[in-house]
């Protein structure tokens, strides 16, 4: 397995985890663990898969703060390059280690999760989450809000083989679309628990996670929403296969939302939408699924 350490420059220091970082904004995660693999380890990668998606909380006292993280574990091939150490960096070493070896260092907790590993709780996690929006803008670079958002979507079938889809109101971007059921997850909130809890308050279906199918990125540099200014819009999406046993009449419990309808379609009735009539991550999701 391949570890970095973290340096006297991280908040925890000399802990190990796995190599990554943080996506930029309109960055394709594919790309940002190439780039990240890359600085952190002196090795070129290529992803093979994506292995799990998970989401973390860690506290930090002396700054005030606590820090959600949404992880992308992704599986990768080794291209070539070689180890490098690193000076004045938040890791400065890149190593191979055994399993067993592995579980034997101090390990962040999703890394060691990852790693299928049980390790000692080297990151403090707060006793609670904080009220925390799950969407705000920021001024960019170039004076253009900024927004990016990480969000959980369903596949969903019921056991006659239909598909709830989801259709976008007015004044939102991609209004008027068919759109998968799901949306963005709550501060501290794993992807799949957010997915379950806007299944069943967008459309009124209870659902079960059956697989992660995959994630999808897309940028907007100019959305458009109820907010009334261009935003620079980057949403990182996960999906999933969700199977609906019980279904029931679709209804909509946030009038007056982003969804304005909500309908279970038989896959003839799906065939039938144009590209132009759904949204971006829902021809991705529905293609990854085989529904397409």
């Amino acid at each position: 397995m391949l570890l970095v350490r973290a340096s006297s420059r991280s908040g925890t220091p000399g802990v190990w985890s796995l190599p990554g970082g943080a996506v930029d904004h309109g960055e394709n995660p594919n790309d940002t663990v190439v780039r990240e693999t890359a600085a952190e380890t002196g090795l070129s990668v290529a992803v093979s898969g994506l292995h799990d998606v998970v989401a973390d909380m860690r506290a930090l006292p002396h700054k005030g703060i606590t820090i959600h993280t949404d992880r992308l574990i992704y599986t990768v091939t080794i291209r070539g390059g070689s180890l490098i150490d690193r000076v004045g960096q938040p890791t400065d070493l890149a190593r191979w280690f055994t399993l067993a070896e592995a579980a034997e260092l101090p390990l962040r907790p999703f890394a060691a999760t990852a790693l299928g590993l049980t390790s000692a709780a080297v990151d403090l996690r707060p006793d609670e989450a904080p009220d925390f929006p799950s969407f705000y803008a920021y001024p960019g670079p170039d004076g253009l809000h900024r927004a990016q958002r990480f969000a959980a979507y369903a596949v969903a079938t019921d056991p006659d083989d239909r598909i709830l889809l989801t259709r976008i109101a007015a004044n939102y971007p991609g209004g008027g679309r068919w759109h998968l059921p799901g949306g963005g997850t709550d501060y501290g909130e794993q992807p799949g628990s957010a997915l379950l809890r806007e299944l069943l308050e967008e459309t009124g279906q209870p659902g079960r996670i059956v697989e992660l199918l995959g994630v999808a990125s897309h940028r907007d540099p100019a959305s458009l929403g109820p907010e009334g200014y261009p935003i620079d819009w980057h949403g990182v999406r996960a999906f999933y296969r969700v199977a609906v046993d019980e279904p029931c009449p679709p209804t909509i419990h946030d009038v007056g939302g982003s969804t304005d309808d909500v309908r279970w379609f038989t896959p003839a009735e799906v065939a039938e939408l144009t590209e132009a009539e759904l949204t971006e991550v829902t021809i991705e999701a529905m293609r990854a699924a085989g529904r397409s």
